[in-house]
């Protein structure tokens, strides 16, 4: 396979220094996935909205770099990435929509290139396919153009097995191995130990197979991306062994714990299943969800026919153990945890879906086009189903944030000032508040810095309805906000 690869990448070298047309030609190959790319960005921007708000994570990277609040408390399993991707808009607007284009058009150009790398391994209209499997998931479509870091690791990770094929086939392509070393800094840049996850099979492939020179650039390119993480945890949270604790007890101790089940709750449109309660979602939004691993499956199968059984193999291995975590070492689920193994699926899952549209008896090759057509046109409408249904949701909930800043600010709680309590962190944001809390993962202040803080600036407690508030704000005003009550002070308007 190596030697296969290898006489394809070289010839594909030289075609372009003999021929003037073969930039053309290279041209006319990427179209496919040029157009998968472009309508990826542009089903972002049509389906998911450009003014949907800032959620809970998203106001916490955001305000990192933005002029418009004071940053929100960074927990331990935080890394920077998010924060200085989003810094170009995000450090001198406040806009979300100009945010959110921003977000889209990169995550489309990401894509791109990380199909892009796969050149020569793959025919093109698998790449293509293999980017319209993965783009037309609702996660996908969600998390695309959002200030989010799972995106960026899985389309990372696309592109660092690419790469490192690529330069395990042929020592003198040198653009592979500035990709591996990009991809790998990209993914870890985002989320470190995610990072390390998805490149366990090319750690292992790298000290055993003895490819030197593609695991050292792999190293270094994962260093690159979080020394910065590892710097902080010195500066910041006590040490790297402390914040790596820090880091398991926020996600609820990292252990033994099959979240299958979990996973599959929240593929309804749960952004966030945790506690992971409640009914299965319909069968039919569940279904892609085990026809993807039966691909994966075949997927061997049809290598062995196309001689392409190490690269295809490898992608399957990376998924694995990115999804691995996810699948069996926390307690609560998320889909969007899955897109780096769902990015590394999509390849090998078209490989085996077009393979099965070319039965040998053309007779019955019709028939087996339109059921694969059949299938995927089913299955883009339950991911379009579901997408519409959370995109609906996430900003009902959004604009409820909203409108508890607008209230805050009739009543005197204007910036600079104190949020604590109920969902404080993203309410704070949208007020242009400091956040704090003195309990649980989030907690940075006591209630004696909270009482002196309030009596210098504007300060407000959210407490559920129903609930007792704190007993340093009993005496504080109050005013009803749908399923909260506002407890608040003004010291200007108290003096």
């Amino acid at each position: 396979m190596a030697g296969s690869a290898h006489t394809t990448l070289g010839g594909t070298g030289r075609e372009h220094v003999r021929r003037p047309s073969g930039r053309t030609r290279g041209l006319r190959t990427e179209a496919p996935i040029a157009a998968v790319a472009a309508a990826f960005t542009l089903a972002q921007l049509l389906l998911v909205r450009p003014g949907m708000g800032l959620g809970w994570d998203e106001t916490v990277y955001v305000s990192q770099v933005s002029a418009h609040a004071p940053a929100a408390f960074f927990s331990a399993p935080r890394s920077r990435g998010v924060s200085l991707l989003v810094a170009p808009i995000a450090s001198w607007s406040s806009s979300t929509a100009l945010l959110r284009i921003y977000l889209a058009v990169l995550s489309g150009l990401a894509l791109y290139l990380a199909l892009r790398a796969w050149r020569g391994l793959f025919p093109v209209r698998v790449l293509a396919l293999a980017g319209a499997l993965f783009a037309s998931l609702w996660v996908t479509l969600f998390y695309g153009p959002q200030a989010m870091p799972n995106y960026w690791v899985a389309v990372g990770a696309l592109a660092v097995v690419a790469c490192f094929l690529r330069a395990r086939a042929d020592r003198a392509d040198r653009a592979a191995l500035w990709g591996l070393a990009a991809s790998a800094a990209l993914m870890a840049w985002m989320r470190p130990m995610d990072a390390v996850w998805a490149v366990l099979p090319l750690l292992a492939l790298g000290l055993v197979r003895g490819h030197r020179r593609a695991l050292c650039v792999l190293l270094a390119g994962l260093a690159a991306g979080a020394v910065e993480w590892v710097i902080e945890a010195y500066t910041g949270y006590g040490g790297l062994g402390r914040r790596l604790s820090d880091a398991s007890a926020i996600q609820g101790g990292l252990g033994w714990h099959v979240a299958v089940v979990d996973q599959l709750r929240s593929l309804g449109g749960r952004t966030l299943c945790r506690p992971c309660t409640g009914a299965l979602p319909d069968p039919v939004f569940l279904l892609w969800w085990f026809v993807l691993p039966l691909l994966a499956v075949l997927a061997p199968a049809v290598a062995l026919r196309t001689r392409r059984t190490a690269v295809t193999a490898l992608p399957l291995l990376c998924a694995a153990t990115a999804a691995f975590p996810y699948l069996f070492l926390i307690g609560y689920a998320a889909p969007r945890f899955l897109l780096p193994a769902y990015a590394l699926l999509a390849v090998p899952a078209a490989d085996a879906l077009l393979t099965l549209t070319a039965v040998p008896r053309r007779s019955r090759r019709p028939l087996a086009v339109a059921l694969v057509c059949l299938g995927l046109a089913a299955h883009l409408a339950v991911q379009l189903a579901v997408l519409v249904h959370t995109v609906h949701g996430t900003t009902a909930a959004h604009r409820a944030w909203s409108r508890t800043a607008g209230t805050l600010h009739r009543l005197g709680v204007r910036p600079p000032c104190l949020l604590t309590g109920h969902e404080a962190i993203p309410v704070a944001f949208y007020t242009g508040c400091s956040s704090a809390a003195t309990g649980g993962h989030n907690a940075n202040s006591t209630e004696d810095g909270i009482v002196r803080t309030a009596r210098r600036i504007p300060a407000a407690v959210l407490v559920p309805a129903g609930a007792r508030p704190p007993g340093y704000a009993r005496h504080w005003a109050s005013a009803p906000l749908g399923d909260v009550r506002l407890y608040y002070v003004v010291p200007e308007a108290d003096s």
